[in-house]
């Protein structure tokens, strides 16, 4: 099943890249991870929760663990699209500064998180159609990023798993 499941994987990642962008402008990153990373993945999300305090890393940790892979879907370098629009929090989008933060770098232009979060329902999209059991997991994204797995400012990631039930609900 792994195998079948990195194929899985690898589908999401261009269901990812081809989906709509604003402006036709692609800041997209994506990886998928299987193997050793995989395991790091787990072992720093779980540890993560530990030094932060944060709960349920170790629970979305385990969820790793027990996968077959996991898709990162991020973004880098997002340039604001230049519509003045505000949703961001500024007046003007020159305003727009990228800092980092605790878990990912903030001030990205509204737009381009809604890139990200259409990317990621195709990219879940796709794993529906396929079977394959998964989830969005913001903590997946905290440590793929926090480990250097993913060059991105912002991500998140998708475990996939086959099993008689899915590992990722019915959670304690």
């Amino acid at each position: 099943m792994e195998d079948t499941l990195r194929l899985v994987a690898e589908m999401m990642a261009v269901s990812a890249r081809t989906a709509p962008k604003a402006a036709g402008q692609d800041y997209v990153v994506l990886k998928v991870v299987t193997g050793p990373d995989l395991e790091r993945l787990a072992e720093a999300m779980a540890d993560y929760g530990k030094h932060s305090g944060k709960i349920n890393f170790d629970r979305d940790g385990a969820n790793v663990k027990n996968s077959a892979a996991v898709l990162l879907i991020g973004l880098k370098d997002a340039k604001p699209v230049g519509l003045n629009c505000g949703a961001c929090g500024k007046s003007k989008c020159s305003d727009l500064q990228l800092t980092e933060g605790p878990e990912f770098a903030g001030g990205i232009c509204a737009w381009r998180i809604i890139d990200l979060g259409i990317a990621t329902g195709s990219a879940v999209k796709t794993a529906s159609i396929l079977n394959a059991d998964n989830r969005i997991m913001y903590r997946a994204g905290v440590a793929a990023r926090d480990l250097g797995l993913i060059d991105a400012d912002l991500v998140m990631g998708i475990p996939l798993s086959a099993t008689g039930k899915s590992i990722y609900f019915d959670r304690k």
